[in-house]
């Protein structure tokens, strides 16, 4: 299928291999979109991650963006724009979850970084590319890459959780005021994918839970999960595709598990 020739995807936090980044742009790739990868620096790993997508035949350029600046986040959307002509579909997938302590230990340094990438840095993006999309007079769809730890709470995480969270207001909030322009405005809830995050909290959860090695954790993951396995980068990049047909025209300000129903509220 080519349901998005012709248009434009920006995702940031794109830039590493096995990222949900990267697994969302090769979706929208395969399917004829424009590709703006975009991350906090665009460094060789990006420029690898781009040139994989130009191998697919898509059409890509790499903007570095620190979604923590206001400024920096109009910039990329500008940059889009003018690569490209329009922005049609924006995923606010940057976000750190790396900060791993108990409540009582975290520095509030800390937590102010976290809540400036995953929350704040998403309502910037959100709000530049709205504008950017009623200017263009199309409509478009913004996605936003919440976490199972958006409807759960997680130990030594209250950044992250808070913050994917409050990434689920802020997808509410935006689809009531954009759906009269077109807009739909969709969170993805995804349970644990091993990136290169997912690979840092399994190191952390697996002592922390007392389990004998990261695989033993892993195992104990694959059999709670009703489908028998944690969830791939590709399970995300598949409902972001969705979310940004046609199909899905009538769904916004949803917050869509794909859990392999591990999450079912």
């Amino acid at each position: 299928m080519r349901r998005f020739e012709g248009k434009t995807i920006v995702v940031t936090g794109s830039g590493k291999h096995k990222g949900l980044g990267q697994a969302i742009l090769q979706r929208f790739a395969d399917e004829g979109a424009n590709c703006v990868l975009s991350d906090l620096a665009i460094d060789a790993e990006a420029e690898e991650v781009a040139d994989e997508l130009r191998s697919r035949g898509a059409k890509v350029t790499s903007i570095a963006c620190n979604v923590a600046k206001v400024e920096e986040c109009r910039a990329l959307v500008d940059g889009a724009r003018s690569a490209f002509g329009s922005v049609d579909i924006f995923v606010n997938n940057a976000g750190i979850g790396f900060m791993m302590k108990p409540l009582l230990d975290v520095d509030p340094a800390d937590w102010n970084q976290v809540l400036a990438v995953n929350l704040s840095g998403a309502f910037y993006c959100t709000q530049a590319a709205a504008k950017a999309m009623i200017a263009g007079k199309r409509g478009g769809r913004i996605i936003n890459i919440a976490s199972q730890a958006a409807k759960t709470g997680f130990p030594h995480l209250p950044a992250y959780v808070s913050s994917k969270h409050g990434m689920v207001g802020l997808t509410r909030a935006s689809a009531v005021e954009l759906g009269a322009h077109g807009i739909t405005v969709n969170a993805v809830c995804p349970n644990h994918v091993t990136t290169g995050l997912g690979a840092q909290q399994n190191a952390y959860f697996s002592k922390l839970l007392g389990f004998a090695s990261v695989e033993a954790y892993l195992a104990n993951m694959k059999a709670k999960n009703p489908m028998g396995r944690p969830g791939l980068a590709s399970d995300t990049a598949s409902a972001c595709a969705w979310l940004a047909s046609d199909d899905a025209f009538y769904v916004t300000g949803e917050a869509l598990n794909v859990s392999g129903g591990e999450e079912m509220h």
